[in-house]
């Protein structure tokens, strides 16, 4: 493997559309290896536009950028999950089969992106449900878990692959704010362990106790506190 210090996303006057409508303008920013950032911004303002675009969801049209070492300029459908691999991604309403039991959201994903052999995704599932907090988990399903159990099987899941970045879009939504801490204390955790995570937040507590550097989606730019200073107000 090949180790560089590339950063893990990098952007250059990009541009973000939805349809044909443009969101975010002259976006430039990068995020490094084992970085911790916040996006925020109001409601509409670009934030879930540009995590969409960053893991290939919605086309970069206009500009310049990559993650995890995939350019995302015109790149081919047949190797966005691939590039899905390399990302952890963390919805606020979860995206897991109610159907099926937490082992078998885990290894539907891992059969998905290329596991084959039953021990090794055995051995990687009970790994990530213990570096969650729910090792004994696996055999449930998801309605006998609470909310905070839940996020903790889809961070979970976004971790399977040894990530190099999560993007985490209001993980911590729809919790409330107890176990929303013990949610980020875990994205914190992760963070140490060296993979990058870039969250979407509305949560202003944590924006007031965290001192982490800050992306803000505001009148179609993107503001970075690494250039200037990013005011935090309950209305942002």
């Amino acid at each position: 493997m090949v180790f560089t210090d590339e950063p893990v996303v990098n952007v250059k006057n990009a541009s973000i559309f939805q349809g044909i409508n443009t969101v975010l303008s002259e976006l430039s920013f990068t995020i490094d290896k084992g970085e911790f950032v916040f996006l925020i911004g109001r409601t509409g303002s670009g934030k879930s536009s540009l995590l969409k675009t960053l893991y290939a969801d919605l086309p970069l049209v206009m500009g310049e950028a990559s993650i995890a070492g995939f350019d995302l300029n015109g790149i081919k459908s047949k190797k966005i999950p691939f590039l899905r691999r390399k990302l952890g991604i963390v919805f606020q309403d979860f995206q897991l089969f109610p159907d099926r039991t937490v082992a078998e959201n885990l290894n539907f994903v891992m059969r998905a992106t290329g596991w084959k052999e039953k021990a090794k995704m055995k051995s990687r599932l009970i790994e990530v449900l213990m570096g969650v907090g729910l090792g004994g988990a696996a055999s449930k399903m998801p309605h006998q878990l609470s909310g905070g159990e839940q996020q903790r099987v889809v961070i979970a899941r976004a971790l399977l692959n040894e990530p190099s970045i999560l993007l985490a879009d209001e993980p911590t939504g729809n919790l409330d704010p107890e176990v929303s801490e013990g949610i980020f204390k875990l994205f914190q955790e992760i963070n140490r362990r060296g993979t990058a995570v870039l969250m979407a937040t509305h949560n202003y507590e944590l924006l007031k106790k965290y001192p982490y550097r800050i992306l803000k989606c505001e009148n179609g730019r993107l503001l970075d506190s690494k250039e200037t200073e990013i005011r935090i107000n309950p209305s942002y």
